[in-house]
């Protein structure tokens, strides 16, 4: 697959998700592109095999260039072929051998690391808990200690890595950088990509993680068949990620989303951003634990979706009030955008329909009956996995496999 540069400007040029790059041109460049389409539907479809007579008709290429073309990367070591017999005929995946790709997603006080190969199977991930007010070279040494934990167990060095994708809770400038300090107080003015290289010794790949959720959840999780869909983070902060006609959409500087510092009450609470009555304010972790701290002091959000389950009628009602605001803030948004469906993640989403029922009355109430009609609320397919998961994504799309001129 060819390198994408990561810039907010880059982005917005990006394939459409789900969908191979290629351009005609002399032969040598045409079979350099046919051999990343070909690639590139590996990678995307998942660590399942395809068949070969599944790639010519999902590419449009004959079966001939398809099997000359597998047969170049087999050789080459980018992919495994399985002989079978019926309908399915000779299977395709990509190569454990081809490299190793690393997703990192940093929260408010945790870090979780995954560990995948290029043909997009999740081999391990763990997670560590963070100071919320941590300085970002302690976050990536914990990140790498996470990582070489997840090789020992997978058998493998870091010299089979080849790129890194990161997920954080901020927006980031065109260069990595990040522009706010709210989340992660120790990494503002930081250029994410540049640190975590030299932490890791290895490419990588910022971006933001909601943006990285929304990702995952169209290739893998409950977005797929929906090239027209939200991704709404609701955790210490509250963050979208939009895909639009199949592509990720980042905005002219790579900000859209931050649906978090919606105004809904000019009057309401302060936000950390300087505003009042922001969404945020009343749809997120730290609303929650503020607004049960006398019942229940130091808890987390575990353990007020346990005490909801148990039928406490404080968190039934903290709980009720959130989605509600939540509804509003996104029927705004998809009065705007018109989403097909709209999937909530992040730690708040563990409470599961406690959540998302009075999500959708919100949605009901504030958004036009033509649009509410037709737009589904639905928890992450991914779980609170889904922005590691595409941080992953992130490090395999930016994998260039196949040099420039192709594979001879």
């Amino acid at each position: 697959m060819s390198a994408i540069d990561p810039s907010p400007s880059a982005r917005a040029a990006d394939p459409p998700l789900g969908h191979a790059p290629g351009s005609p041109g002399s032969p040598g460049s045409l079979r350099a592109a046919n051999q990343r389409r070909v690639v590139a539907l590996l990678q995307q479809g998942g660590d399942a095999p395809v068949s070969q007579a599944d790639i010519a008709r999902t590419t449009g290429l004959a079966p001939a260039t398809v099997s000359n073309i597998v047969r170049d990367l087999a050789a080459a070591g980018l992919v495994e072929t399985t002989v079978g017999s019926g309908r399915r005929g000779t299977t395709v995946v990509i190569a454990r051998g081809a490299g190793l790709v690393v997703g990192i997603d940093f929260g408010h006080r945790h870090v979780r690391v995954a560990l995948g190969d290029l043909g997009g199977q999740v081999l391990a991930v763990d997670r560590e808990a963070l100071d919320p007010d941590h300085a970002h070279g302690d976050g990536l040494d914990l990140a790498g200690a996470l990582l070489d934990r997840l090789l020992d167990r997978s058998g493998a060095t870091r010299e089979s890595i080849v790129n890194v994708g990161l997920g954080l809770p901020t927006p980031l400038a065109a260069d990595g950088t990040v522009m706010a300090a709210a989340i992660l107080p120790g990494w503002v003015g930081v250029n994410a990509e540049l640190e975590a290289q030299r932490a890791l010794g290895h490419p990588a790949h910022a971006d933001n993680d909601a943006n990285l959720g929304a990702l995952a959840e169209h290739r893998r999780g409950a977005g797929r068949g929906h090239p027209n869909m939200v991704f709404i983070k609701v955790s210490s902060g509250v963050g979208a990620g939009l895909v639009l006609d199949g592509r990720l959409f980042r905005g002219a500087h790579g900000t859209a989303g931050e649906i978090g510092h919606l105004t809904l009450d000019e009057q309401g609470p302060f936000c950390r951003c300087g505003s009042r009555g922001c969404l945020e304010a009343y749809a997120s972790v730290g609303m929650a634990q503020s607004a049960l701290a006398d019942q229940f002091p130091g808890a987390g959000i575990d353990q007020l979706v346990t005490a909801a389950r148990q039928g406490n009628v404080s968190v039934l009602r903290m709980f009720e009030d959130a989605g509600l605001h939540l509804g509003w803030g996104l029927a705004m948004l998809a009065n705007l955008i018109n989403p097909s469906t709209i999937i909530v993640g992040g730690d708040m989403s563990r409470a599961g329909e406690l959540l998302l029922e009075s999500v959708r009355v919100g949605l009901r109430r504030h958004a036009l009956a033509s649009v509410s009609a037709k737009t589904t609320v639905t928890g992450a397919g991914l779980g609170d996995r889904a922005s590691v998961i595409g941080a992953l994504m992130l490090a395999m799309d930016r994998t260039e496999l196949i040099p420039a001129a192709g594979l001879s």
